[in-house]
């Protein structure tokens, strides 16, 4: 392994599959930072966050979206880790931008699922060259972790919906396909899932489908994504919020243009 544990056998991975699992990719260290900013995020939640868990869900499950600028630890850990080069590496080309954080944090107990979707099509770009990273600063077991089914980030856009009611608020119902039923018939797809300990990420593409189970018992799943944006990225204004929303960006951005703009920074560059 070089110094980012990556090998060509990741690469080759998360371009068949659409996603891969790094292990120890991040020092205890950085572990501490980022799990020190999850904490002040949770204690400050911005705008941006919402509960996604019903009412009489025996846990909880929140999340919230760009927080970067604001959030010290976050600021360090992107821009210092080395997050943005797995990424580049495993996308390939020449450059990696920020795109956005995400956190997720379900706590003890938690019934909410994550049900199976694609993140690309909530967004407002397009192009192929992106990849998320998903990095827990908790043990992940195997029952509570992110699943994927491997192949579908080169199958095309299928219908997003909304987790709460399956309504389809985005893309008018008929204009995209929709999923298939995968937990009626999981023999007939690939689906891979890791269990992950602190310093462990998964990456993956965001036109991977993939979804995750609750929490069991006591365990609580505290969880950034980071998701990452390269060279063929363009920005697509939408007609409707965007899941995160840019205010005012498409006053600012023209369709079809490259991301380069303040809110998405450049992290990495090949050689």
């Amino acid at each position: 392994m070089n110094a980012l544990n990556l090998t060509p056998e990741h690469i080759a991975q998360y371009r068949a599959d659409g996603a891969t699992v790094v292990r120890g990719a991040f020092t205890p260290a950085q572990m501490k930072t980022l799990e020190a900013g999850i904490e002040r995020n949770m204690a400050e939640p911005s705008a941006l966050a919402m509960v996604a868990s019903r009412p009489e869900d025996p846990g909880y499950f929140i999340e919230d979206f760009c927080n970067w600028q604001r959030i010290p630890e976050f600021r360090d850990f992107i821009f210092n880790s080395p997050a943005a080069e797995i990424a580049g590496q495993l996308m390939g080309g020449h450059e990696v931008r920020l795109y956005h954080d995400h956190l997720l944090v379900k706590e003890p107990k938690t019934a909410a699922k994550t049900p199976w979707h694609q993140d690309q099509p909530y967004y407002n770009i397009d192009g192929f060259d992106n990849i998320s990273m998903w990095l827990p600063v908790d043990p992940v077991n195997e029952q509570s972790t992110l699943k994927f089914v491997a192949g579908t980030h080169k199958q095309g856009w299928l219908m997003p919906r909304s987790f709460m009611n399956n309504e389809a608020k985005w893309f008018p119902e008929g204009t995209l396909k929709d999923l298939p039923d995968i937990d009626a018939h999981p023999e007939q797809f690939k689906i891979l899932g890791w269990a992950l300990q602190p310093g462990d990420a998964v990456f993956f593409h965001m036109l991977t489908v993939h979804a995750a189970a609750g929490v069991t018992g006591g365990n609580r799943r505290r969880v950034l994504s980071v998701r990452f944006i390269g060279d063929d990225t363009t920005h697509a204004p939408r007609q409707w919020r965007t899941s995160p929303p840019f205010p005012g960006l498409a006053e600012r951005l023209a369709p079809g243009a490259k991301m380069e703009t303040e809110e998405f920074p450049v992290l990495w560059r090949a050689g």
